[in-house]
């Protein structure tokens, strides 16, 4: 595993439309962890293969909906419904550093994918914060900057703001998923 440097706007692989993925084999497996490292080192919600220079269709984005982060791997994602209820929220890239701005999108996705194996499955995603880390990413896989799908454009106080109840609301999340985590411990004994 390694980390892998963040392409910055104004990169033209950015824009560009990643290739299926047809190999599942050690180089993708190496890729993904990769994508993950990098993206926990730069404590993003997501990467895709396309933001590190690879034009292949896989992507790694964070759960942050439970008592810990978990990775989530989808190699050749799609989207297959969405739901018509949107919500305008804060949006922020990798790739285009220090640049935060609303952004609407669906509140749900349902995702078909593979795994890094190559074995088909299905993601329901209505966290929030989960299916607009989907979509965001898979935008990348389509040549597409959330910049282009931005709103209000948030001034250095707003990022702020946003940045701190960000915090309190993972804080409270967590909190909340230990305690259910807990109380299903005592249960089942």
């Amino acid at each position: 595993m390694g980390l892998r440097n963040v392409l910055k706007h104004g990169d033209k692989a950015l824009l560009r439309i990643s290739r299926e993925v047809t190999d599942f084999d050690a180089r993708l497996h190496s890729l993904l962890d990769d994508l993950k490292e990098t993206n926990d080192y730069n404590e993003g919600m997501g990467l895709a293969a396309p933001q590190v220079g690879i034009l292949r269709r896989a992507i790694v984005v964070t759960d942050i909906s439970g008592a810990e982060d978990v990775t989530i791997e989808l190699v050749n994602p799609e989207i297959i419904s969405y739901s018509d209820e949107t919500e305008e929220e804060v949006e922020g890239c990798l790739s285009v550093p220090d640049v935060w701005a609303m952004v609407k999108r669906p509140k749900y996705v349902k995702v078909k994918a593979q795994d890094r194996s190559g074995k088909p499955f299905e993601l329901d995603v209505s966290d929030n914060f989960l299916a607009r880390a989907v979509q965001h990413e898979i935008d990348h896989l389509n040549g597409q900057l959330f910049t282009k799908l931005a709103g209000k454009y948030l001034s250095e106080k707003e990022i702020e703001e946003v940045m701190f109840a960000r915090e309190r609301e993972l804080s409270k999340r967590r909190k909340e998923a230990k305690a259910a985590a807990g109380s299903r411990r005592v249960r089942s004994w």
